[in-house]
């Protein structure tokens, strides 16, 4: 009896010890997701559309997605996909194993921006480029090979531009990168969304000044231009 009320007790301390006071311990809050990168239930009878891509990507998503209600259900990966080394080990995982009729997809400016040793972005002057473009172009080719494979019709869409002064990015960088990915997509024989060439005469109106974002009207304009190609594509699909 007297093991019985020891072992009872410590019962009782431990469970003291381990106890929460609901007036002091708060579960911690879920982190918030960005609203374009939660996913999406398919409308029956819609085609699936995947976008794949970096911020600026992010900033398109839900208006290009409103601009093809009820013509497409427009899905995108849910992160930021960052530069093609990333794009090589998420790619499988992006794709995954549900049929794609359209992907539009890029990477450039996170290739083409400058790097410490220790993966922070510094001033070009006080750094590397993340991936080189000879390396950026064998990524680009594979991912580009791999992409074929779903049998969706693909759409590249070219790097935006550059503005002065852009942290971490020098301007004329994304030019050799887009003429680099142009020449892999005539020989791939993917079809070509020149957002670059879109956006270059506007920046002044819809991009941000030394950034490569662009205002919310901006993401707006750039929308239209990414739902028509997406469009085209279906059409021709």
């Amino acid at each position: 009896m007297l093991r019985l009320t020891s072992l009872l007790l410590v019962l009782a301390c431990c469970s003291v010890g381990f106890s929460q006071d609901p007036k002091t311990k708060k579960t911690p809050a879920a982190p918030r997701v960005s609203p374009e990168l939660l996913p999406i239930s398919d409308v029956p009878g819609l085609p699936r559309v995947l976008l794949i891509g970096d911020s600026i990507s992010m900033g398109y998503t839900i208006p290009t997605r409103k601009l093809l209600e009820g013509k497409a259900n427009l899905h995108r990966i849910p992160t930021n996909g960052g530069p093609t080394t990333r794009g090589l080990s998420e790619i499988d995982h992006w794709i995954g194993d549900k049929p794609w009729d359209v992907i539009h997809f890029n990477w450039g400016l996170h290739d083409l921006k400058y790097m410490d040793d220790k993966g922070g972005r510094v001033d070009p002057a006080q750094g590397k480029i993340q991936v080189p473009l000879d390396e950026y172009e064998r990524n680009l080719r594979q991912l580009t090979q791999r992409l074929k494979k779903t049998g969706a019709k693909l759409i590249w869409c070219t790097t935006t531009p550059v503005p002065k002064d852009s942290a971490a990015r020098i301007t004329g960088d994304e030019e050799r990168y887009n003429a680099v990915a142009s020449k892999i997509m005539a020989e791939e024989g993917v079809m070509i969304d020149d957002l670059y060439a879109f956006a270059k005469p506007q920046m002044d109106k819809i991009g941000l000044p030394a950034n490569v974002h662009y205002s919310p009207e901006g993401y707006q304009v750039l929308a239209t231009q990414v739902a028509s190609a997406i469009a085209n594509a279906l059409e021709t699909k």
